[in-house]
């Protein structure tokens, strides 16, 4: 089901299939028939790890989605709750328990607690009166989640929230106990690289987990050689900027959740020779992203502008092989080419697909308003006009363009120039307030907190020296054939991956006046590793290096550390955790206060 996990330098199916144990035997402590009520954000991640067949092979036969009131009748012994633990649902869970049917035969309670037990949700339950309503309280954790065959997240979607913002530490615990689960699993990291003031906190839990346990260990050789740690705030500017990958820009326009994208279902309709007049689909049409699709793997990565020329040279290939028919004269030629006839429609089905995407993004990328912004995003990183008002955010501002456009180009702004002048700060604020409303003062307040937009303090701006230091412009980026990571900003080299790369080779000694610029300390950490378990490394072989994106990573910088891992001469393959996928829309809107009542 999930091969694509294991094509990767580390299997990450081992994974998978060790949370799905876990939850089999939980499944199985709920004897007899079950329902399962869910909260709703944890049906895209638990999807990733079981399939509704694994569910109903456990005897659940109905599932709910958590909501005030009453639950379905259903007519099962269990009733599961599987929750994140917040202190909103322990509510809604208690009115669940206590508007039960007294009538009917009376049902099993239990709560499944993801990815950890809360004693608040317990002692919320309590002052309800339903504590002891339930048979079973335990927890599932979740911690890392597969994505892809070198992904994995946390799909945490506040975590740099918490972090920055309301200095709650929670998610840094939850990845501490997620890179310990992977230790288990795939043995210890002998070294620990990181920069950042929450890499510091992660690195310095794991380190005391590890003292805690030190009696358990687990003699596995290690897969992993490095670790590398690395704080969101420390690269604030890249999240902002458009991505210009294919996958990165499906993302952008559409959005990518739980590896499934939606997207406008008339493009995808099936028109037959004649029925002109029929009703196209109104149901957005879903498909799932990942490399288990041959095409979409070879195609995700490249600069969008590189895609169009890919899919064609795969159509004349695809075209090719169904001629091949022709020439099938014997019953074993003829018996191949059928065996083949499944891959072949598969293949034309994908190309089809990914033909209509290409040209919905496409409808975008050459409007005119897609081109001017990204030129001021791409003046921002140039360091041209950074610290006056923008003419162009001005007019967007006058014609009411969605916020989030704006607060992305003023954060960039701000990134890009170490703060705004006191004076264009005001301007911009004032803009901002009068047009959209007084009630993003809180918004703005936020974006303050978490450095994104902020006053300059002092005259001295850094992200020139960074940027040149870092090479993180590079003039007359190849789109087409890449060598350097800037292709997937068409020209901006994310500095997230930069610090990676450098990192690798020659090492951060090398640049240790630029890191002393970006927020928070970097620092080196040894793991000491049982006797017999210090790994040969065989002439040529690569090392593999686990990059930890704590507070979000976007599918540019995975394409980017990708592009590195697959570099002839590059000696490392990268594996990417994050505690969440996003762009910068997501990332902005996880910082708004009350962003559902935005006119986006």
């Amino acid at each position: 089901m999930a091969a694509h996990l294991s094509y990767g330098r580390v299997n990450l199916n081992i994974l998978r299939e060790a949370a799905r144990k876990e939850l089999r035997e939980f499944l199985d402590k709920c004897a007899g028939s079950k329902a399962i009520v869910w909260d709703e954000y944890l049906t895209g991640p638990f999807g990733l790890i079981a399939q509704y067949s694994l569910l109903k092979e456990h005897e659940v036969e109905k599932m709910f989605t958590l909501k005030a009131g009453r639950v379905p009748s259903a007519d099962v012994k269990n009733i599961i709750f599987f929750v994140r633990p917040r202190l909103e649902l322990m509510d809604i869970i208690a009115e669940n328990v206590m508007s039960e049917d007294k009538l009917q035969p009376p049902r099993e309670f239990h709560i499944l607690f993801v990815p950890r037990r809360s004693l608040l949700c317990e002692q919320r339950l309590k002052e309800q009166g339903v504590l002891n309503s339930f048979t079973n309280i335990d927890e599932y954790i979740l911690d890392l989640i597969p994505y892809d065959g070198d992904l994995l997240s946390m799909e945490s979607e506040s975590a740099f929230r918490e972090c920055y913002l309301e200095n709650d530490q929670t998610s840094l615990y939850h990845t501490a106990k997620g890179l310990m689960t992977l230790q288990a699993l795939y043995g210890t990291i002998p070294q620990i690289f990181g920069k950042g003031e929450c890499a510091r906190h992660v690195a310095n839990m794991m380190l005391r987990m590890k003292r805690e346990f030190a009696g358990s260990q687990n003699q596995i050789l290690p897969v992993f050689d490095t670790l590398l740690l690395l704080d969101r705030n420390v690269d604030l500017l890249t999240p902002l900027a458009t991505q210009l990958t294919y996958e990165g820009l499906i993302d952008e326009i559409y959005g990518i959740t739980n590896g499934y994208v939606k997207l406008p279902p008339e493009k995808f309709a099936q028109k037959k020779p004649g029925e002109g007049g029929k009703d196209l689909p109104t149901e957005p049409k879903k498909l799932q992203l990942n490399s288990a699709e041959e095409l979409y793997a070879e195609i995700r990565d490249k600069n969008f502008n590189a895609v169009g020329a890919a899919l064609s040279k795969k159509a004349k290939i695809i075209s090719a092989a169904f001629e091949e028919r022709h020439n099938a004269k014997t019953v074993g030629e003829i018996k191949q080419f059928v065996s083949q006839l499944p891959h072949m429609q598969a293949a034309r089905n994908s190309l089809a697909n990914h033909t209509s995407i290409a040209e919905l993004i496409k409808d975008i990328t050459t409007s005119e308003d897609f081109f001017e912004n990204l030129t001021v995003e791409q003046e921002f990183m140039t360091g041209v006009d950074t610290d006056k008002v923008n003419t162009y955010i001005e007019d967007s501002i006058a014609q009411k363009d969605p916020l989030i456009k704006i607060l992305r180009l003023v954060c960039m702004q701000s990134v890009c120039n170490n703060g705004l002048k006191q004076k264009v700060l005001d301007h911009y604020k004032r803009e901002i307030l009068q047009t959209y409303g007084y009630e993003h003062l809180l918004t703005l307040n936020n974006l303050e907190k978490v450095g994104l937009l902020k006053p300059q303090l002092t005259t001295r701006n850094n992200y020139p020296t960074i940027r040149k230091t870092l090479k993180l412009w590079m003039e007359d980026a190849n789109e087409q054939n890449p060598n350097d990571i800037s292709y997937v900003y068409s020209g901006y080299a994310p500095l997230s991956v930069r610090l990676t790369q450098l990192l690798a080779r020659p090492g951060w000694r090398s640049i240790e006046e630029v890191l002393k610029m970006l927020p928070g300390p970097h620092f080196e950490e040894r793991q000491q590793l049982p006797t017999g378990l210090h790994k040969k490394r065989q002439q040529g072989e690569n090392r593999t290096t686990l990059v930890f994106f704590l507070g979000g990573v976007t599918y540019a910088e995975i394409a980017a550390l990708r592009f590195l891992s697959q570099m002839e001469d590059g000696g490392t393959e990268y594996v990417i955790a994050t505690t969440k996928l996003l762009n910068g829309t997501s990332w902005i809107k996880s910082l708004m206060d009350r962003p559902e009542a935005q006119i986006l």
